[in-house]
């Protein structure tokens, strides 16, 4: 059996202050030991799974005999129960943490018999590590909203993501929530080659400049440059132009155009001979016109 001893803050209930209370684990599960208790386990590798401001707590074990209930405060404020007595290794937080996104929060995964009824002791919990939505959620993947080449320019326009960060009752979007600290990064090259040549900007569009003629494959990445950690998001898929259309386009006019001249030409050239050979006929028929009256 491994041993585990958990320091329980009297500050428990939700109308008390956080008090940062903790527990200790001396081995990665075990048991809580109270005395005149069943043995409950308590929770342990705690972490914060968050994407764009999405945010589920996890932690282990899966429960057997026992339940849990999760409590989430930010730093200066009351601790408020979530997922009551639930059985499940999750819980969904991100209502909580969207209020103040750059609020510094805390969570704790309180163990109770699975008969919660027949327990009138404080239950052990473990809490979590602290965590600040705005300097810590994952980025999630950009997608580019369009794209155009034209000549020698390329422009790309990026769609910031939705969070479920609300001010006025509607949903803020990465840029609404980021500002100007939120940046892309596109990475560009010519689809014949594997150079890459890259731009940044704080703003969703790009225009950048290319050769005339060739086809080009590029990518972007949101990054927030006053981070330390989580920087950067995943890549967005390739997309690639093509000139087909407008090769295309250009071929059928060049086409159509030395068709007409051609049709021309062969209108004319049968005019003209059809002309000639009118006079030849009208010449010869004269000069047959004596021979035929001898």
């Amino acid at each position: 059996t491994i041993n585990v001893s958990v320091t329980v803050s009297r500050l428990f209930h939700q109308s008390a202050s956080p008090g940062w209370a903790t527990a200790r684990l001396t081995g990665p599960q075990g048991a809580a030991t109270r005395s005149g208790t069943t043995d409950v386990v308590v929770a342990y590798n705690i972490t914060w799974k968050s994407t764009n401001f999405k945010t589920i707590l996890e932690w282990e074990p899966k429960p057997i005999n026992h339940v849990y209930t999760v409590q989430i405060s930010p730093r200066l404020g009351n601790w408020k129960n979530k997922c009551f007595y639930t059985t499940n290794t999750e819980c969904d937080v991100t209502d909580e943490i969207v209020k103040n996104v750059r609020e510094t929060y805390l969570a704790r995964v309180l163990s109770y018999p699975a008969d919660t009824s027949s327990s009138t002791v404080e239950p052990p919990f473990t809490n979590s590590p602290e965590f600040t939505p705005y300097l810590e959620t994952n980025l999630g993947q950009p997608t580019i909203q369009s794209f155009e080449q034209v000549g020698t320019k390329l422009n790309v326009t990026v769609q910031d993501a939705r969070t479920l960060v609300r001010a006025n009752s509607a949903f803020l979007s990465l840029r609404d929530v980021f500002g100007k600290d939120l940046n892309y990064t596109l990475y560009y090259w010519k689809a014949s080659s594997t150079g890459k040549k890259k731009a940044t900007t704080n703003t969703n569009g790009f225009l950048i400049d290319v050769d005339k003629g060739e086809n080009y494959c590029f990518h972007v990445q949101a990054v927030i440059l006053s981070r330390r950690v989580n920087q950067k998001s995943p890549e967005s898929p390739i997309k690639c132009t093509s000139h087909e259309k407008v090769l295309s386009t250009e071929l059928f006019f060049i086409i159509g155009t030395v068709m007409l001249v051609i049709i021309i030409f062969i209108v004319v050239l049968s005019v003209s001979l059809h002309k000639c050979r009118k006079v030849r006929a009208e010449r010869s028929g004269k000069e047959n016109t004596p021979l035929n009256a001898a």
